[in-house]
């Protein structure tokens, strides 16, 4: 067996089911999100009547291993691994899987995004923050929480951001696409300022898109294949706004991650985004760097990437970068690698450099993530 030290830079908890009806700003109780039980499955609900959150695949881990036909959308409370709720559980069960510590992700906040209000998201965000941190106190060297943090107002969220930071949480999670302004609009400075100064990594998590009037992607993406096929595409969207607007350019130390999209993509957005600075600029009206520096540069040095089993991204990890590679767990969700993750990771870091093994493993998520 393998001895380097595991760490999951993608893992999750399982909001409680009165979190939010017993954390949240008392002006918006009547409002906040709500577990309801139906007929077929638990389903949660925010301002009345919104739908969000997917209670069956966010519970199952190991199922895939043993029993893959009885993975579902639909699924109840009571079945749910005590581990997503628990710390002393969940430090259980990351010593069966041989994983030395976790960076918790939510599993329901993944798809509150779609509550149109912005003051009742930034409360439902601000209860989450005060619970996670609650979550990760009594094991503070293992357990990592990161922040959800609303930018559609960028003040409130630079607020956010600090408080977090005193509240010992390490990153924050932004969505994929915010509701109106994209990442390359200069509104957004004063949030890349703030996550370089407190030295907070910002995270763009599959599933996480803003509410849009007259749209539901969430519920595209959930019934559309060639969406989910292609579901990294809205990260490199982002990515990519953020490197040709300059944002890394004038915010050198800000690190941004794209969060449980595998790996082999990267390569040639890395490619094709060159491609485009250096060969097509007549149709690029965009920020033009101060030096020789590419877009590969900026990705390279700036952004990090979370996967679980891509060994064809890890075939190709020089040309991303090997710094910038952290494997991930997905503890408790459907497909996660629980209980089975030491054997997952060997198999897929098998026969590369044991340095570059120790990094991918769990070191570069320890040094971003502040792990001892």
């Amino acid at each position: 067996m393998s001895e380097y030290r595991l760490i999951s830079s993608d893992s999750h908890i399982y909001e409680p089911h009165d979190l939010w009806e017993t954390r949240i700003d008392p002006k918006f109780r009547e409002r906040a999100p709500y577990l309801a039980h139906e007929e077929d499955t638990d389903q949660w609900y925010a301002d009345g009547n919104i739908k969000f959150g997917v209670v069956g695949v966010n519970q199952q881990a190991g199922i895939r291993f043993e029993r893959p036909e009885e993975i579902k959308y639909e699924g109840r409370y009571a079945d749910a691994p005590l581990g997503g709720m628990d710390p002393h559980a969940h430090i259980k069960d990351l010593d069966i899987d041989s994983v030395y510590g976790d960076v918790l992700y939510p599993s329901m906040g993944l798809t509150v995004w779609r509550v149109p209000d912005s003051d009742l998201l930034s409360a439902i965000f601000r209860a989450y923050n005060d619970w996670l941190s609650d979550f990760c106190s009594p094991y503070p060297n293992r357990l990592k929480g990161l922040a959800m943090v609303n930018v559609d107002n960028v003040g409130e969220a630079v607020r956010e951001l600090k408080r977090v930071a005193r509240l010992g949480l390490v990153g924050a999670l932004i969505p994929l696409r915010p509701m109106e302004m994209r990442y390359n609009h200069p509104n957004y400075e004063p949030l890349w300022a703030a996550a370089q100064d407190l030295e907070i990594s910002l995270s763009l998590h599959t599933g996480t898109v803003r509410w849009r009037p007259n749209t539901d992607f969430l519920e595209e993406m959930e019934n559309d294949p060639l969406i989910q096929t292609n579901a990294e595409a809205i990260a490199r969207e982002s990515i990519a706004d953020m490197i040709f607007s300059g944002v890394f350019e004038r915010y050198p130390k800000l690190r941004v991650g794209a969060i449980e999209f595998e790996v082999a993509w990267a390569p040639y957005f890395i490619r094709r985004m060159d491609n485009v600075y250096r060969e097509r600029t007549a149709g690029l009206r965009g920020h033009r760097y101060k030096g020789n520096d590419l877009p590969s540069d900026f990705f390279r040095r700036n952004v990090f990437i979370s996967f679980q089993e891509d060994e064809l991204g890890i075939q190709l990890r020089h040309y991303i970068g090997v710094d910038n590679l952290m494997w991930a767990s997905d503890y408790p969700h459907a497909e996660s690698t629980f209980p089975k993750s030491r054997e997952i990771v060997d198999h897929i870091l098998e026969g590369i450099p044991n340095d570059e093994k120790l990094k991918i493993a769990g070191d570069n998520a320890a040094k971003l993530y502040r792990f001892d």
